[in-house]
């Protein structure tokens, strides 16, 4: 421990931690689960990817500039909205992954510049210890919500198939017809960071204050940063996901409002 009261992990104590690991492949081989090489895959590159920003960071932080932090928060938006596109359906059509991108795009690019003009008032602008952190984990959070509002619009227009076609036959328009589906996949995505907001602080430290906390912050300062952070994340995947719904439910209708038919499981 250190003079500002923080833990130095050495590198044998990192390894230490790796018994968890061998825990869990333990538990899965007893079982008799298939996933051994999925864990081991997932733990190495978890590793390797930590290990390769972590010294990313250190020459970012030294030599800080706007375009390497633009850069790097576009790169991990890049990486976010190519892992939806991978959790979603393979069958997802050219025009929906387009309005994935869009809503993304616009969502996080809205946040972060309210939250650091209005709310962290970054002097400058482009400090990469507060930005890249704070922009990674709404990008992160957004990813999620956004990944299951995708799974939930496709499985609703899927499923509601005859019940948007007999409002169309009604006289809905076809924002009318797809409403229900649109409000449930929505609700679908903010739910889990919802359900996070609701726990935080008395089932469990969320991340970034657990952090602040080990590096000798006071616990006061951790907690107006995570509860800053917190209400970006909310707002950004609601954003986002408004912003997505609103764009995507037409391309499941063609010109003249006819519904286009989708395969079934």
């Amino acid at each position: 421990m250190d003079s500002n009261g923080t833990i130095d992990l050495t590198f044998w104590k990192v390894a230490a931690a790796y018994l968890f690991i061998l825990i869990v492949w333990f538990i899965i081989r007893i079982k008799k689960i298939p996933r051994e090489k999925l864990i081991a895959i997932a733990t190495l590159r978890m590793t390797l990817q930590l290990i390769l920003i972590g010294y990313v960071l250190i020459f970012v932080f030294k030599y800080p500039h706007p375009a390497v932090t633009i850069a790097i928060i576009f790169f991990m938006l890049c990486f976010a909205i190519y892992n939806v596109y991978d959790r979603t359906e393979p069958s997802i059509h050219q025009s929906l992954k387009k309005m994935i991108a869009l809503a993304m795009v616009l969502g996080i690019a809205l946040s972060m510049l309210y939250m650091v003009a209005v709310v962290l008032q970054l002097d400058p602008w482009y400090e990469p210890r507060i930005f890249i952190p704070i922009g990674g984990m709404i990008i992160g959070k957004t990813m999620t919500g956004v990944a299951l509002g995708v799974t939930n619009l496709l499985t609703g227009m899927k499923q509601e198939q005859d019940k948007v076609e007999a409002a169309l036959m009604l006289g809905a328009t076809p924002k009318q017809a797809s409403k229900t589906i649109i409000n449930q996949a929505f609700d679908a995505a903010l739910l889990p960071t919802i359900n996070a907001m609701v726990g935080m602080g008395i089932v469990f430290l969320p991340g970034m204050m657990t952090g602040q906390i080990i590096a000798g912050q006071s616990p006061l300062a951790a907690v107006k940063y995570q509860v800053a952070v917190m209400l970006g994340v909310a707002g950004t995947v609601a954003i986002t996901i408004v912003i997505f719904l609103h764009l995507s439910y037409k391309s499941f209708f063609t010109s003249r409002n006819q519904f286009i038919i989708t395969k079934r499981n």
